[in-house]
């Protein structure tokens, strides 16, 4: 073990094996774990758990930050441990798992998470299980390229269990803001004022005798599966950027004022990738993932500066990135995820905001997490809390999936994440709709000539012209308002006629 990963020398008599730590992990606990997608997450404690439960079974309630990397979520989900799963996951066999009904998740805001575990809503929490690059000579925790909910859950969880990798760099140390609010309702205002404003500690204090076991790993994060911009993401880019251009000529947009924050995936991560071929200089971010496309706007140099939860990157940026991390440390930082996503500070910053939806209706109401209404996919994530509270909320996606057979404009979401009163503008690669001021009427027309590709314009046109001929503030017919997902259902196509058409 180097002597600059534990400082603190009493701590060296608590390492012990994963196999020896996840022993004292008792069945019906709540346990938390360090990780916000796929970065910063616990490694070696959680499969050791998995090998334990072949013949020793328990179950858990699993409470994270965001998704987990190395196949975590799957192994934990195989070996049956999972009873209730919190708040967001992206896992393939967990996702089956809970549509079955096997497990039980509770989706929730990322802001929330903590919220209701410091009030008890969640709690207690058994014990935390948390990565870190380095323990100081004080006994601060150093994370690693996650902060997620990692520093509330150790200090909130009564035992704690900290896997040192030694795989991360040891210049992640001053990068992270480690600021814990107080509690309600005498809670202080929180001092986030700017993107690069740092408030709290470069490290988590706990109390260290809740310390019971330090585990050494050398496991690098998960990489993110992140494919290169296509025609249909750039068009959407595009239609951002121009839109960003005229708000600009127009007074009321300032892209080196206003934040910028981006979900998690290809189109996100395509659209900020647009933004290093546009006209914006000294872009500022406020956002949970930082992503390729973030280093590359901050190797341009038209970024001055980013502000996260986590940093995920694909495989071949990590191998650039994280050896060099310490030359862009002046100009990052990584908050706790109550702080990355919190209300308060989004409306303050007045934060532009761009997430993906799986789809969204002719009204502007956006559906990110279920098919057809009822299969969860991954989770709201922190969509829902930039959403309510930017300065601009803006939702992209594809028109078509399923080569044509299915829509990503609808009459009716099939379910309900983001209402029509938090979605400002809605951009597919056909073209952008700027719903802002519009009646529901008026949205309605402007979508489906703007957003619906061609081969389903006509069928939907059809459908509003009838609605409207029923009458009503937001027309409908409400026996035909999920009619195309029930053709999905059916025959694999939103068609009329049951039939794919062209792309």
């Amino acid at each position: 073990m180097p002597a600059d990963r534990i400082r603190l020398f009493p701590l060296l008599e608590r390492i012990m094996t994963a196999d020896k730590a996840a022993s004292l992990i008792e069945n019906g606990m709540v346990v938390g774990m360090s990780g916000f997608t796929r970065a910063g997450d616990a490694k070696a404690v959680p499969l050791a758990m998995a090998r334990r439960a072949q013949t020793d079974p328990f179950k858990i309630t699993l409470v994270t930050g965001a998704s987990l990397g190395k196949d975590v979520d799957r192994v934990l989900t195989e070996a049956h441990i999972l009873a209730r799963r919190i708040p967001f996951q992206s896992d393939p066999t967990l996702r089956a798992a809970i549509n079955r009904g096997e497990v039980m998740f509770i989706d929730q805001h990322l802001s929330e998470t903590v919220e209701h575990l410091r009030s008890g809503q969640l709690g207690p929490m058994d014990i935390a299980v948390i990565e870190a690059t380095a323990i100081t000579e004080e006994g601060g925790i150093v994370p690693t390229t996650s902060v997620g909910n990692s520093a509330s859950f150790a200090i909130l969880a009564k035992k704690l269990i900290i896997e040192i990798n030694l795989s991360q760099p040891r210049a992640l140390e001053g990068l992270h803001d480690i600021y814990i609010p107080t509690r309600r309702p005498t809670r202080e205002p929180i001092p986030v004022i700017a993107c690069d404003s740092r408030i709290g500690l470069p490290y988590v204090l706990v109390d260290l005798s809740k310390v019971v076991a330090i585990v050494v790993t050398n496991q690098s994060d998960s990489a993110a599966a992140l494919e290169a911009p296509d025609l249909q993401t750039t068009a959407i880019a595009k239609h951002l950027i121009d839109f960003f251009k005229l708000e600009t000529a127009l007074g009321r947009l300032d892209l080196s004022l206003n934040p910028l924050q981006a979900g998690i995936g290809n189109i996100a991560n395509a659209v900020l990738a647009g933004l290093g071929d546009g006209p914006f200089q000294h872009l500022q971010m406020y956002s949970e993932v930082l992503q390729d496309s973030t280093f590359d706007l901050l190797d341009s140099g038209k970024l001055v500066f980013a502000s996260g939860s986590s940093i995920t990157l694909s495989e071949s940026y990590a191998a650039r990135i994280f050896p060099n991390i310490a030359k862009y440390k002046n100009r990052l930082v990584l908050r706790p995820q109550e702080i990355s996503n919190h209300p308060e500070v989004i409306r303050r910053l007045g934060i532009v905001a761009i997430n993906t939806a799986l789809e969204f209706d002719i009204y502007g109401n956006v559906n990110s997490t279920h098919i057809n209404g009822t299969q969860m996919v991954n989770g709201i994530g922190g969509s829902g809390d930039f959403a309510r509270n930017a300065y601009l909320s803006i939702f992209v996606a594809k028109s078509l999936v399923k080569d044509g057979a299915i829509s990503s404009v609808v009459p009716m979401v099939s379910h309900v994440d983001h209402t029509e009163h938090d979605v400002d503008i809605v951009v597919t690669e056909i073209g952008l709709a700027d719903l802002r001021a519009l009646a529901p009427r008026e949205r309605a027309a402007l979508i489906i000539a703007n957003c619906v590709h061609p081969s389903y314009r006509a069928q939907l046109a059809d459908y509003f012209d009838r609605a409207v001929a029923r009458g009503g503030h937001t027309p409908h017919l409400l026996e035909e308002a999920l009619s195309w997902h029930q053709r999905r259902q059916d025959n694999g196509s939103m068609h009329i006629d049951g039939g794919v058409k062209p792309a």
